[in-house]
């Protein structure tokens, strides 16, 4: 949903009143504006075509003879089927011990016979409006939910891959790997769960203030409200802090000029609302005695949006990290040749290395344009997970890793440079040697490297290093001539 404004398919509305004229009136006014409309003379009716069809929204009529208003809404509110469809009363009670009952039964609101077409018209979009925000609230957490319970699959998936590491430098590097993702799961989780609660509080506080705003505003004005929302929220446009504090003492000035009570309050959550300028068309809300809780209505109604949005973007970025997860937990027990994407793999690792990468190294990506190859995917990911981890470690974490990967020869090239220190010239022969590492005692088995070189050769590749302080680059040569009719022994 990108704007609160916009066009949705005709919804449909169950009108109940017992006087044929009104009912004709009411069904044939809401159907000359879009909507489905099904008409019932009385409660029993009504019952049971909300049963039949999907209802929206209800307008109900009080005074029936066998089954009055207030028991047929307090029938539909005690039915899980029926409950969160959203009752508007009709009636010629006026009384304000009746408006209150129709609340205390689970009303939304209250429209007095005889009605203005325009009112019963507002209050209905509006109603309809937030109920559309309501159902859109629950399907984000419905999406949530089950992000959640993917990413606890997959956590106890890759708990059990780490079971077949056998080799302490995969168990190590796994283990490096978890830490940092679990940061970049809980960022964006945190930020839906903040989402949540701040959409919860503008929903209780527009319905706190809702009935009574809307009984003190015409139809224009509340048409505005939303506009003024929808205008806040199709605001792509970034502003620097410094020129956010010019254009709210701009606005200020402005406000004051044209005699606005509170003007530095309301240029704040003017400001907060992306609404800097071309105030004109909204200066009948902002010029009403009650402006402070008709600019906080819209500011909540915006407010929604922009928390679904968060929602939205948190929610991707966690299933990014999820996607990965699942990739490089995927274990092949068969052991077989598969057709895969190089960079793919190389892609799935960086996003699981994010954490460490963001922290100051810069990521240059030379991808020329590559066939699938058959190979030994879960392996691959083992390969470019130490050899890129290596090269963070080495830069300590601040510099430029760049990987280029190309196809030469019968062979996919891929290369990782990096920018640290660089591997000295007496030890770089022995890189490759089981059990040799320059890492401190409990840092690292010696493995890592011996694993890799393993894995290349399974591919009928080389992998080599040059390096020279401030550049080292690792290359893998994988053939690309491997098929799954080729047996080839497993790792010695």
């Amino acid at each position: 949903m990108n704007d609160l404004v916009v066009n949705f398919s005709p919804a449909n509305i169950l009108v109940v009143d017992d006087t044929l004229a009104n009912l004709q009136l009411l069904v044939g006014i809401l159907t000359e504006h879009g909507y489905k409309v099904r008409p019932a003379k009385d409660g029993f009716q009504a019952l049971s075509a909300t049963q039949s069809v999907p209802i929206d929204l209800i307008l109900l009529d009080i005074n029936m003879p066998q089954m009055d208003g207030y028991e047929v809404c307090t029938k539909l509110k005690s039915d899980p089927k029926t409950r969160d469809i959203p009752v508007i009363f009709i009636s010629a009670l006026n009384d304000v011990l009746d408006k209150v009952k129709a609340f205390g039964v689970g009303g939304v609101d209250y429209v007095t016979k005889p009605f203005q077409v325009e009112e019963v018209l507002a209050r209905v979009e509006t109603h309809l409006a937030l109920q559309r925000l309501q159902n859109n609230l629950l399907s984000k957490n419905e999406e949530l939910a089950q992000t959640n319970q993917e990413l606890a699959n997959i956590l106890d998936r890759l708990q059990a891959t780490q079971k077949e590491l056998i080799q302490s430098e995969k168990m190590a590097a796994l283990g490096q790997l978890i830490s940092g993702i679990a940061h970049e799961v809980n960022t964006p989780l945190g930020a839906i769960r903040s989402s949540v609660n701040n959409i919860s509080k503008y929903l209780q506080e527009i319905f706190e203030d809702l009935p009574r705003i809307v009984d003190t505003l015409s139809p224009q004005e509340i048409k505005l409200i939303f506009q003024m929302a929808s205008y806040s929220i199709n605001n792509k446009t970034i502003v620097s802090i410094k020129d956010t504090r010019k254009l709210k003492r701009a606005l200020t000035r402005e406000l004051e000029e044209l005699g606005v009570h509170d003007a530095d309050s309301i240029a704040d959550t003017l400001s907060d609302m992306k609404i800097y300028e071309d105030i004109d068309p909204f200066l009948p809300i902002l010029t009403h005695s009650d402006s402070q809780k008709l600019l906080e209505l819209a500011y909540n109604l915006s407010g929604l949006q922009r928390g679904s949005n968060t929602i939205e973007t948190a929610s991707e970025r966690a299933a990014k990290v999820v996607f990965a997860l699942k990739t490089y937990a995927h274990y092949d027990e068969k052991n077989e040749l598969l057709s895969a994407n190089l960079t793919s793999g190389i892609d799935t690792v960086l996003t699981l290395y994010q954490n460490s990468i963001k922290q100051g190294v810069t990521i240059v990506q030379n991808y020329a344009e590559m066939p699938l190859i058959y190979c030994y995917p879960d392996e691959l990911n083992q390969v470019w997970t130490n050899l890129i981890h290596n090269a963070i470690q080495a830069m300590d974490n601040k510099g430029s890793l760049t990987i280029d990967v190309r196809q030469e020869g019968g062979f996919a090239k891929v290369s990782i440079t990096d920018s640290g220190q660089g591997v000295p010239e007496e030890i770089k022969s022995r890189i490759f040697e089981p059990f040799f590492t320059t890492k401190p005692p409990g840092e690292g088995s010696g493995l890592g490297l011996d694993i890799v070189r393993k894995i290349v050769k399974k591919h009928q590749g080389e992998i080599e290093v040059n390096s020279v302080p401030g550049k080292t680059m690792f290359t893998v040569s994988l053939s690309m001539n491997l098929q799954p009719d080729i047996a080839v022994d497993s790792l010695p």
